[in-house]
């Protein structure tokens, strides 16, 4: 059979989205636990930028060798520091990287089976208007403030480079607009937990 049998397609296509540090992974983690498989777009973007990849040549030639360790591995921290302080070099580095990865959920979610539900999870699904490719689309929020404070205290970031990397993020209300269900982050893992778990009741149903 090849990937585009129609008779393969999942019995519910889940995006899954949200700024960063609002628990957009523990979310996806719990909805795996339940039974979805999970397209990780974070994981497919660092497989086609592994050593010899056509991504990862394409990222060298538009950024240079300073993006690349000794090893040959993408440096992440030096390029990070290049996209997330210009929006231009990051729209650059997302044409090389998004149709990649969208190319490789597609064939995961293509030979699904019609039995499953799978949760894709899009950390920049509303950024790159990826929004009508799926039969809902989930959103996690958290507050702002708990946001900061996760990636200061967790991520070892200082409270400007936190402030920034929301910055070049869509805001709570753009992914608001185009959301099925919400799902609010302002208590702790197990609330998570258990708001997730009943969100999948219903995705399952």
């Amino acid at each position: 059979m090849t990937v585009t049998d129609p008779t393969l397609r999942p019995r519910l296509h889940v995006g899954l989205t949200g700024g960063i540090a609002a628990g957009k992974s523990a979310v996806a983690a719990e909805l795996e636990r339940c039974g979805a498989l999970l397209v990780d777009s974070d994981a497919l973007a660092r497989l086609v930028l592994e050593p010899g990849t056509e991504g990862l040549a394409a990222v060298q030639e538009a950024f240079g060798d300073r993006v690349i360790a000794a090893d040959g591995l993408l440096d992440r921290a030096a390029l990070a520091a290049i996209v997330f302080a210009d929006a231009g070099q990051r729209e650059r580095l997302n044409r090389i990287v998004h149709p990649r990865v969208r190319r490789m959920a597609r064939e995961i979610v293509a030979q699904a089976g019609p039995d499953v539900v799978v949760v894709q999870d899009v950390p920049l699904l509303v950024e790159t208007g990826q929004a009508d490719a799926f039969d809902l689309v989930l959103v996690v929020q958290a507050p702002r403030e708990e946001r900061i404070r996760r990636m200061v205290e967790d991520r070892g970031m200082s409270v400007e480079d936190a402030e920034a990397r929301i910055a070049a993020q869509a805001t709570d209300e753009q992914r608001a607009a185009v959301a099925d269900v919400v799902i609010v982050n302002d208590g702790d893992l197990e609330r998570l937990r258990e708001l997730t778990r009943a969100v999948w009741r219903g995705m399952a149903a």
